[in-house]
């Protein structure tokens, strides 16, 4: 959104006794703050008729494996007794490996390792799901819904309580999916944009717990501090004025839950056009991919958006990093993020002298999704360093967003 776009959001807060009227520019910031930012964009003009293009996503909704994969259900519930929804994939024997596996990791057995997951801000398990299929059968993995999120319950500190969210209960969140699902050995955690500041939170209140069994961390698009000055691409007269009224319009917007959803769904097609923006950075995603970030999106309720928001001008975990000073730790970042922008990322690195960082070109936000391929080998180099799989074993080339000719 440009500067008159950035005053239209300014003018829904002062709009709340007309709801149809500022559901219109609800639509627009929903979808910006659904996709981890905090301001509008400027979306090109559409050249395709509307009926066309909700008849092109329902054909993309019903193709493609993405969010498909499913492992053994648990539950886990945090201190104020919010249920917790994870999967486990355990690791296969030595026998059972197929041909693809033994090619990949090699005919010996991984150690006895669990990789544990935690996604990001209106996203769920799923936006792992390329990483999750190379590792299927090689490595115990844990993927959990982060609370209001997914699968997982409403926070009930916040629906009964009012109380705030802030990135120290996601912390003590994952702690409590690492009981019950985790309740013994080494632990690799892996963490995107949100996911990673959970892991950091989680580092900064236990620092025992990472000290005793964590052997290898993974950061992805994610930020120990200071994401109250990211610009999000945004000028600098267009994001301070976001910044003075965007607070107050989401709580608005919270409060009219049911209404807002109505003019999210009538501006599906601005919806899209700006998760893509800030999403990805390359222009030949599968348009399949590109749909599935945006109905994971799409299935994060406004208040939730609203609830979560504040949490992230607060969060400063800088000092937690030192915790995993002397862990193999892999810090990856698009270079084309817009919402935790790779600088942060080389902070991050910045602090942890002996991390691998890797900037990937071409790359916005969900790089996870975007370049599955570079994300997932990077992941598997830092799972040899730990020890959870066999030295040599790449997966390189498995899994790619890349639209493929017709």
């Amino acid at each position: 959104m440009s500067e008159s776009g950035a005053a239209a959001v300014a003018s829904a807060a002062g709009a709340a006794s007309n709801w149809r009227r500022a559901t219109g520019i609800a639509g627009a910031a929903i979808g910006v703050i659904a996709a981890g930012a905090a301001a509008g964009v400027a979306i090109e003009r559409m050249t395709v008729g509307r009926g066309m293009r909700q008849k092109a996503r329902l054909a993309l909704d019903s193709t493609g494996p993405y969010g498909s994969l499913r492992g053994t259900p648990g539950k886990a519930y945090a201190d104020d007794g919010t249920e917790l929804y994870y999967e486990v994939d355990d690791a296969e024997t030595e026998e059972a490996l197929n041909p693809r596996r033994r090619r990949l990791f090699g005919r010996k057995a991984p150690a006895p390792v669990t990789v544990v997951f935690s996604h990001g801000y209106c996203l769920n398990q799923d936006s792992w799901h390329f990483q999750r299929a190379a590792l299927r059968g090689v490595v115990r993995t844990v993927h959990w819904d982060q609370r209001s999120h997914g699968r997982s319950a409403r926070g009930v500190a916040q629906i009964e309580q009012d109380v705030p969210v802030t990135i120290d209960q996601l912390g003590r969140d994952l702690k409590a999916v690492l009981d019950a699902a985790v309740p013994e050995g080494p632990i690799v955690l892996v963490g995107h944009s949100m996911g990673g500041m959970t892991v950091m939170a989680l580092a900064d209140q236990y620092p025992e717990l990472i000290r005793d069994r964590v052997v290898a961390v993974a950061l992805v698009g994610t930020s120990s501090g200071g994401l109250a000055d990211v610009s999000f691409g945004l000028p600098v007269a267009g994001v301070n004025a976001v910044r003075r009224v965007l607070p107050g319009v989401l709580k608005a917007l919270g409060q009219q839950a049911e209404l807002v959803e109505r003019g999210r769904r009538a501006t599906a097609d601005l919806f899209a056009g700006v998760i893509k923006r800030y999403s990805f950075a390359s222009r030949d995603v599968d348009p399949a991919v590109a749909r599935f970030a945006e109905r994971m999106i799409e299935a994060t309720p406004i208040d939730v958006v609203a609830e979560f928001y504040p949490a992230f001008t607060d969060h400063d975990k800088a000092a937690a990093l030192e915790s995993f000073r002397e862990l193999p730790v892999l810090v990856l970042a698009g270079v084309k993020d817009l919402v935790t922008p790779s600088e942060h990322s080389e902070a991050i690195a910045d602090l942890l002298p002996d991390a691998e960082l890797v900037l990937v070109p071409d790359a916005g936000h969900l790089v996870m999704l975007e370049h599955p391929e570079v994300v997932t080998d990077r992941l598997a180099d830092l799972l040899n360093r730990a020890g959870a799989v066999p030295a040599g074993a790449t997966v390189s080339g498995y899994g790619s967003s890349t639209a493929q000719p017709g």
